[in-house]
């Protein structure tokens, strides 16, 4: 009696309707995802319970560091040219106005976060990418004395480019409270009485604020 031959089956998939899920899932985690910013030192917020979410769009972040230094984020490229022509007019080095170049300009829109005394910032900016990065916390970040508060200046003349800024403070949960207090005292001397601190979830942890 002869052998009944079992037909094997082809064990080609096709994978064109997965690769075309997997193209669509990128697609879609690329557009939804928040990146988060390049910071100068990572700081460690104090916990809270609030759920008041930061706007996404024309926030001026203030992030000091714990040992006083105060950093600055705006985050939409034009004013950030903007604000440093300005501020530069406001101070004077060697007898001058403080200038920039176009190419200083251009390479100060591309900054995540900056926090140099504005006497300095011609040649932080004259530096790699790499080397900014490693000189930056010994700069001191913007001065917030009382003889020389640069970042009064500094705010003053981003709300002057975009009056529709909210000011988010981000300090870690260690810094002395003497010096936030500085930052909010500035801030109330240009007559923002209203502000946000970042802060973290006590229960999971993620990034929240607390109205001011």
């Amino acid at each position: 009696m002869p052998k009944v031959k079992v037909k094997r089956k082809s064990t080609f998939i096709d994978m064109t309707a997965m690769s075309d899920v997997t193209v669509l899932l990128l697609t879609f985690f690329m557009l939804t995802s928040t990146f988060i910013k390049k910071e100068p030192v990572q700081v460690s917020t104090p916990a809270s319970v609030s759920e008041i979410k930061v706007q996404e769009i024309n926030v001026l972040t203030v992030l000091i560091e714990p040992k006083g230094g105060v950093f600055l984020s705006l985050d939409k490229q034009d004013d950030r040219w903007k604000v440093l022509e300005l501020v530069g007019n406001e101070y004077k080095k060697e007898g001058n106005p403080i200038t920039f170049t176009n190419e200083e300009k251009y390479a100060f829109s591309l900054l995540p976060s900056f926090g140099a005394p504005i006497e300095r910032m011609n040649e932080f900016l004259a530096l790699k990418t790499e080397e900014q990065d490693k000189v930056i916390l010994g700069l001191g970040g913007i001065p917030t004395d009382s003889i020389n508060n640069q970042f009064k200046v500094w705010v003053k003349n981003a709300r002057a480019i975009n009056p529709d800024l909210e000011v988010a403070i981000k300090s870690d949960a260690s810094t002395p409270y003497a010096i936030v207090k500085n930052v909010m005292t500035s801030l109330q001397e240009l007559s923002i009485n209203r502000y946000k601190l970042i802060t973290s979830l006590k229960a999971g942890g993620e990034e929240a604020s607390g109205q001011h």
